[in-house]
């Protein structure tokens, strides 16, 4: 997860800043940074799926894991969410095949998405395989949460890590939510295209900022302050001790 959101913030910050400086490159090069950057994005949803299902199996099957499941085979799991997260991608791309500007790969343009991938029939395709993506891992998220809620209304022995597992999907549900903000940026252009007089780029900052990068640094904020060892080093640095006073 770590190092999936650090490339994801890494190659999407690298584009904003290519478009906001106008900056045209070639297509070869272009092209595997969207790749990089989208199938990173729709990566994360995958991996907050798999997190859950990681909970719920830890709950029902502690002494009966499946093989894949275990530490050892765990890599076979995180190949197939990558191998899959680019499949996208990849497909979005070859679809526009037909389009005499993304055929020439030494062509100039500017490296976005929607310039790249202009045509009508991968802007639906990329609209279906976000609204799949989030509706499965809703799905997956959702399940899993509501069978361990009952779970912990059968047991009683261990209700603490039944609990613990409970707050953790919560969190993947609320990580999802954060993921889905990136999708409501054509909206807020609009409202403050409506109601300000904003430049084109501060629009398009104030929405990359808000909607892309800080749900990205929340979610390592979460998960670190559920950390005991963390979040006891946080409040001894910044709790106020009362100095004793030496007569």
């Amino acid at each position: 997860m770590l190092i999936n959101d650090t490339l994801q913030i890494l190659s999407s910050v690298l584009l904003f800043l290519c478009a906001m400086a106008q900056l045209r490159f070639a297509l070869l090069l272009c092209v595997p940074l969207l790749f990089l950057s989208t199938g990173t994005f729709q990566n994360t949803n995958l991996i907050l799926a798999v997190m859950s299902l990681e909970r719920y199996v830890a709950i029902f099957y502690p002494l009966q894991r499946p093989t894949f499941w275990r530490s050892d085979r765990i890599w076979i799991i995180i190949l197939s969410l990558w191998v899959i997260s680019f499949t996208f991608p990849i497909t979005e791309f070859f679809l526009g095949k037909q389009n005499p500007a993304a055929d020439v790969l030494l062509s100039h343009v500017l490296c976005k998405a929607v310039v790249v991938n202009s045509l009508p029939v991968q802007g639906l395709f990329r609209a279906a395989v976000s609204v799949l993506f989030f509706a499965v891992v809703a799905v997956v998220i959702l399940f899993t949460y509501v069978r361990i809620l009952m779970e912990t209304r059968k047991l009683r022995q261990d209700r603490a890590s039944v609990r613990k597992a409970l707050h953790t999907v919560l969190l993947h549900g609320l990580q999802l939510l954060l993921c889905m903000l990136a999708f409501t940026h054509p909206f807020t252009e609009t409202l403050i295209v409506m109601h300000t007089k904003w430049l084109q780029e501060d629009i398009a900052f104030f929405n990359y900022f808000c909607f892309i990068l800080f749900p990205r640094f929340l979610s390592p904020l979460i998960y670190g302050f559920r950390d005991q060892s963390l979040r006891k080093h946080i409040q001894n640095r910044f709790a106020r001790h009362p100095q004793k006073v030496r007569c």
